[in-house]
């Protein structure tokens, strides 16, 4: 089983004036993470706006990902699409361009039951033989994978972890005694990330890493080398920052929150609108500590 560890930037997609992917700020964006220490990274997911994206849009950011990616660094791509067929599609995409695995929530739009999440992440599986992520985001999808699907899940060996992203800490405990050495549990609910890690979560598809990199692997690195204590100071400094960020318009902030620390990747498209003047000097304040790290 791949062994999924350290801060995975959730990565944004930058986009020029002319709303075209730009692939010069994409390249220093990476260089900018890497250099901070994440240990992989997850293009075309939500905080990606893979759904506001052409088919080879998203091919072109899964290619120059893979081409700018070193060895030794985890990659996993976002294959969702709103259905079965298109999922497959994509996902047999990604494995041949190389990924490692796919990030996967629920088919978009169409709340699927329990039985109805089985099936589907069966047939990518059959159809594909890709290692997948599950992505558990009922918040976003209006549905939670929940434990009979994933009883039913945990023992295929195709399903190697899940990002639990409901923000509910029973839920991620549940996971991680439940099935634990059989299914990876994920941090995806990033501000208690360091309860997830108390709790047996090795890795971290981080949103907010796109622009609190720095902090973020160095809260991790300190958990893993047993200083909990400065753990728990790093997460008590960025909570502030990511409270502001579930607060809404997330993507918008985390393209903004780059741009504060001069590194600018763009805005977003539509349908996501601006921020505005008191939420910029919202984000900005909160921010304030992750520009003064040292």
């Amino acid at each position: 089983m791949l062994r999924l560890q350290g801060v995975m930037p959730a990565l944004v997609t930058p986009f020029d004036a002319q709303g075209d992917i730009d692939f010069a700020a994409f390249g220093r964006h990476m260089d900018m993470l890497r250099a901070a220490g994440v240990s992989g990274w997850v293009p075309c997911g939500s905080s990606g706006e893979y759904n506001l994206m052409s088919d080879a849009e998203r091919d072109a950011v899964l290619r120059f990902v893979r081409d700018n990616a070193r060895p030794g660094e985890t990659l996993i791509a976002g294959t969702n699409a709103p259905f079965t067929a298109g999922v497959i599609t994509n996902t047999l995409r990604a494995k041949e361009l190389g990924y490692h695995a796919v990030l996967l929530a629920v088919p978009f739009y169409t709340k699927p039951a329990q039985a109805e999440i089985i099936r589907h992440f069966n047939a990518v599986i059959d159809a594909t033989g890709m290692d997948i992520v599950l992505y558990s985001y009922p918040g976003k999808d209006g549905v939670e994978i929940g434990y009979e699907a994933l009883d039913a899940l945990a023992d295929n060996p195709h399903i190697i972890g899940i990002k639990e992203s409901s923000g509910v800490l029973q839920r991620a405990i549940g996971i991680s005694t439940r099935y634990a050495g059989r299914i990876q549990l994920v941090s995806g609910s990033d501000d208690i990330a360091w309860d997830f890690m108390h709790w047996g979560a090795d890795s971290w598809i981080c949103g907010p890493a796109n622009c609190m990199a720095r902090p973020v692997c160095e809260m991790d690195a300190a958990f893993r080398a047993g200083n909990h204590a400065r753990a728990k100071e790093i997460m008590q400094a960025l909570w502030p920052a990511m409270n502001v960020l579930e607060s809404g318009k997330f993507v918008q902030k985390l393209k903004y929150g780059c741009e504060l620390q001069g590194n600018p990747v763009g805005g977003c498209r539509m349908p996501f609108g601006p921020l505005t003047d008191a939420e910029k000097a919202e984000f900005a304040a909160a921010m304030q500590v992750v520009l003064d790290w040292t």
